[in-house]
Protein backbone atom coordinates (compact mmCIF):
# COMPACT_ATOMS: atom_id res chain seq x y z
CA UNK A 1 0.00 0.00 0.00
CA UNK A 2 2.87 2.53 0.42
CA UNK A 3 4.53 1.70 -3.11
CA UNK A 4 1.57 3.25 -4.31
CA UNK A 5 0.81 5.94 -1.47
CA UNK A 6 -2.09 4.64 0.18
CA UNK A 7 -3.14 4.22 3.57
CA UNK A 8 -2.03 0.74 5.07
CA UNK A 9 -5.27 0.20 6.93
CA UNK A 10 -5.69 -3.51 5.97
CA UNK A 11 -7.52 -2.01 2.82
CA UNK A 12 -6.32 -4.66 -0.36
CA UNK A 13 -4.18 -3.42 -3.38
CA UNK A 14 -6.73 -5.27 -5.56
CA UNK A 15 -10.29 -4.46 -6.12
CA UNK A 16 -11.95 -1.01 -6.24
CA UNK A 17 -15.86 0.05 -6.88
CA UNK A 18 -15.54 0.19 -10.75
CA UNK A 19 -13.66 3.85 -10.20
CA UNK A 20 -11.76 4.29 -13.38
CA UNK A 21 -10.43 7.63 -11.92
CA UNK A 22 -8.91 5.40 -9.10
CA UNK A 23 -7.59 2.97 -11.12
CA UNK A 24 -6.21 5.48 -13.78
CA UNK A 25 -4.76 6.74 -10.34
CA UNK A 26 -2.57 3.24 -9.56
CA UNK A 27 -1.78 2.94 -13.22
CA UNK A 28 -0.09 6.31 -12.77
CA UNK A 29 1.74 4.92 -9.71
CA UNK A 30 2.91 1.84 -11.03
CA UNK A 31 3.98 3.12 -14.02
CA UNK A 32 6.56 5.49 -11.24
CA UNK A 33 7.77 2.29 -10.01
CA UNK A 34 10.48 0.10 -10.78
CA UNK A 35 10.20 -3.33 -12.33
CA UNK A 36 11.05 -4.78 -8.79
CA UNK A 37 8.48 -3.12 -6.78
CA UNK A 38 5.72 -3.57 -9.77
CA UNK A 39 6.35 -7.01 -8.94
CA UNK A 40 6.21 -6.97 -5.43
CA UNK A 41 2.81 -5.24 -5.77
CA UNK A 42 2.08 -7.66 -8.18
CA UNK A 43 2.69 -10.45 -5.88
CA UNK A 44 0.13 -9.09 -3.88
CA UNK A 45 -2.82 -8.76 -6.27
CA UNK A 46 -2.10 -12.34 -7.28
CA UNK A 47 -2.31 -13.29 -3.37
CA UNK A 48 -5.57 -11.25 -3.13
CA UNK A 49 -7.33 -12.64 -5.92
CA UNK A 50 -6.60 -16.33 -6.83
CA UNK A 51 -8.80 -18.41 -5.84
CA UNK A 52 -7.32 -21.60 -3.51
CA UNK A 53 -8.68 -25.26 -5.69
CA UNK A 54 -9.05 -23.22 -9.16
CA UNK A 55 -8.56 -24.35 -12.04
CA UNK A 56 -5.48 -21.38 -12.57
CA UNK A 57 -4.19 -22.49 -9.22
CA UNK A 58 -4.15 -25.89 -9.63
CA UNK A 59 -2.61 -25.11 -13.37
CA UNK A 60 -0.09 -22.77 -11.64
CA UNK A 61 0.76 -25.34 -9.01
CA UNK A 62 1.49 -27.79 -11.35
CA UNK A 63 3.69 -25.69 -13.63
CA UNK A 64 5.29 -24.28 -11.24
CA UNK A 65 5.80 -27.68 -9.32
CA UNK A 66 4.66 -26.21 -5.78
CA UNK A 67 5.36 -28.34 -3.01
CA UNK A 68 3.54 -27.38 -0.23
CA UNK A 69 5.16 -29.41 2.12
CA UNK A 70 7.83 -26.47 2.32
CA UNK A 71 4.89 -24.47 3.67
CA UNK A 72 2.47 -26.65 5.60
CA UNK A 73 2.48 -29.17 8.22
CA UNK A 74 -0.48 -31.05 9.72
CA UNK A 75 -1.15 -29.50 13.01
CA UNK A 76 -4.00 -29.66 15.63
CA UNK A 77 -6.35 -27.71 13.31
CA UNK A 78 -5.85 -30.23 10.49
CA UNK A 79 -6.43 -33.41 13.48
CA UNK A 80 -9.89 -31.53 14.60
CA UNK A 81 -11.17 -31.36 10.97
CA UNK A 82 -10.33 -34.87 10.29
CA UNK A 83 -13.30 -37.01 11.40
CA UNK A 84 -13.91 -39.39 8.50
CA UNK A 85 -12.55 -42.87 9.96
CA UNK A 86 -11.77 -44.02 5.78
CA UNK A 87 -9.97 -40.86 4.74
CA UNK A 88 -7.97 -41.27 8.00
CA UNK A 89 -7.45 -44.29 7.26
CA UNK A 90 -6.20 -43.99 3.65
CA UNK A 91 -3.73 -41.03 5.05
CA UNK A 92 -2.41 -43.65 7.48
CA UNK A 93 -1.72 -46.11 4.72
CA UNK A 94 -0.35 -42.74 2.63
CA UNK A 95 2.28 -41.91 5.58
CA UNK A 96 2.92 -45.55 7.75
CA UNK A 97 2.00 -48.35 4.75
CA UNK A 98 -0.16 -50.25 3.76
CA UNK A 99 0.29 -52.59 6.21
CA UNK A 100 -0.16 -50.24 9.06
CA UNK A 101 -3.65 -49.27 7.84
CA UNK A 102 -4.92 -52.10 7.34
CA UNK A 103 -4.06 -53.72 10.96
CA UNK A 104 -6.04 -50.24 12.34
CA UNK A 105 -8.62 -50.52 9.45
CA UNK A 106 -11.24 -50.82 12.54
CA UNK A 107 -9.78 -48.55 14.65
CA UNK A 108 -11.78 -45.34 15.72
CA UNK A 109 -10.36 -42.33 14.12
CA UNK A 110 -8.93 -41.13 17.39
CA UNK A 111 -6.94 -44.02 17.31
CA UNK A 112 -5.79 -43.42 13.85
CA UNK A 113 -4.83 -39.97 13.70
CA UNK A 114 -2.90 -40.27 17.00
CA UNK A 115 -1.00 -42.99 14.83
CA UNK A 116 -0.37 -40.81 12.08
CA UNK A 117 0.96 -37.74 14.38
CA UNK A 118 3.39 -40.44 15.77
CA UNK A 119 4.76 -40.80 12.53
CA UNK A 120 5.55 -37.24 11.75
CA UNK A 121 7.05 -36.67 15.30
CA UNK A 122 8.73 -39.83 14.88
CA UNK A 123 7.23 -40.85 18.09
CA UNK A 124 6.31 -44.28 19.83
CA UNK A 125 8.29 -46.39 17.79
CA UNK A 126 7.01 -44.91 14.66
CA UNK A 127 9.74 -44.08 12.14
CA UNK A 128 9.86 -40.39 11.07
CA UNK A 129 8.37 -39.43 7.85
CA UNK A 130 8.90 -35.50 7.16
CA UNK A 131 7.41 -33.73 4.40
CA UNK A 132 4.03 -35.42 4.12
CA UNK A 133 1.13 -33.94 2.58
CA UNK A 134 -2.29 -35.15 2.28
CA UNK A 135 -3.19 -35.83 -1.19
CA UNK A 136 -5.32 -33.19 -1.85
CA UNK A 137 -2.67 -30.26 -0.49
CA UNK A 138 -0.21 -31.53 -3.69
CA UNK A 139 -0.04 -30.74 -7.03
CA UNK A 140 -2.11 -31.80 -9.18
CA UNK A 141 -4.62 -32.35 -5.91
CA UNK A 142 -6.51 -36.13 -4.89
CA UNK A 143 -9.25 -37.37 -3.75
CA UNK A 144 -9.04 -40.03 -1.15
CA UNK A 145 -12.76 -41.33 -1.91
CA UNK A 146 -14.59 -42.07 -4.92
CA UNK A 147 -17.78 -40.99 -3.08
CA UNK A 148 -18.45 -37.73 -4.97
CA UNK A 149 -16.78 -34.70 -6.79
CA UNK A 150 -13.75 -33.16 -5.00
CA UNK A 151 -13.90 -29.73 -6.70
CA UNK A 152 -10.01 -28.63 -6.72
CA UNK A 153 -9.03 -32.53 -8.75
CA UNK A 154 -12.06 -30.96 -10.82
CA UNK A 155 -10.64 -28.14 -11.52
CA UNK A 156 -7.42 -29.85 -12.52
CA UNK A 157 -9.14 -32.41 -14.31
CA UNK A 158 -10.58 -29.15 -16.40
CA UNK A 159 -7.52 -27.47 -17.59
CA UNK A 160 -4.88 -30.73 -17.46
CA UNK A 161 -4.73 -31.28 -20.98
CA UNK A 162 -3.54 -27.52 -21.39
CA UNK A 163 -0.39 -28.26 -19.65
CA UNK A 164 0.50 -32.01 -19.85
CA UNK A 165 1.03 -33.94 -23.36
CA UNK A 166 -0.58 -37.25 -23.20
Amino acid sequence: MALLGQPDEDGAVAGGNGDAFALASVLAKLVALSDDDVLRVLAIVMAETLEAGSAVIEALGNHLNVDMSACWQADDAFFELLRDREIANLMLADIGGKPVADGNVSEKVKTQKKIIRDFLAGENGREKVDAWLPRWMKFPAQSYTNRGGFRTADQWAKVRHLFVSE
